[in-house]
């Protein structure tokens, strides 16, 4: 993936995550693993992301 790309991919998993945590609150997630796997998802791009900026 490009960076445009995975800068796009953080944006999604963000606003998925905090459509997650907040169906969480209100009881009706019925799948309470899928926050875990977002969380993870986004940290693997943020780290991605990361790892290329430090590149020289």
């Amino acid at each position: 993936m490009s960076d445009d790309e995975l800068r796009a991919r953080v944006s999604e998993l963000t606003e998925t995550l905090f459509h997650l945590r907040l169906r969480r609150a209100t009881a009706q997630l019925p799948n309470p693993m899928k926050v875990r796997e977002t969380k993870r998802d986004l940290a693997r791009a943020k780290t991605t992301l990361r790892q290329r900026e430090m590149r020289p």
